[in-house]
């Protein structure tokens, strides 16, 4: 595997830096807004929600286990942060039908309620936020920002566990 230095050999390191900025500004602004919406709705979901609500809207309802792998974090994870969302009846529990020992988590009509309540909001900001971009623009910026993503995850899930230091 090449290392960090190998692969920058071929590459302007001043774009790189403006990179490098620019995805740390992104990552505050981001935070700072929590990129959470417009209006009332702005900020009433957490980002770990949010992904939660969406993934299970996207694909259906599915055991913990395999919600973990989708997203790519820890089933223990995904128990603690899918708690409040049962709590609150945004996210059904239920048995699985073949194996009753297994627990299947399934978005509530209140969850899809919810969470459209969100995406409209957020769609919202992102329209507010490329306001004067083109069509082309916002779809090249999409299309860049996903490739960005999947091989950020790619690097991540490549690199060895970090352990905790004392």
């Amino acid at each position: 595997m090449p290392t960090p230095s190998d692969m920058t050999t071929d590459l302007a390191p001043g774009v790189l830096d403006a990179l490098q900025h620019q995805v740390a500004v992104f990552a505050r602004r981001a935070e700072q807004t929590r990129l959470g919406g417009v209006g009332q709705v702005r900020n009433s979901m957490d980002r770990a929600a949010y992904l939660l609500l969406n993934r299970l809207d996207q694909e259906g309802p599915m055991g913990v286990k395999a919600l973990a792998a989708g997203m790519g974090i820890d089933s223990s994870t995904v128990t603690r942060q899918v708690a409040p969302l049962v709590d609150t009846g945004l996210v059904k529990r239920t048995s699985h039908p073949e194996d009753g020992r297994a627990v299947v988590l399934q978005l509530s009509p209140r969850g899809k309620a919810r969470l459209e309540e969100v995406r409209a909001s957020r769609r919202a900001l992102m329209a507010l936020v490329t306001d004067g971009w083109s069509e082309d623009e916002r779809d090249a910026f999409c299309t860049l920002l996903t490739r960005f993503n999947a091989a950020l995850s790619e690097v991540h899930n490549a690199l060895p566990p970090v352990t905790p230091t004392a």
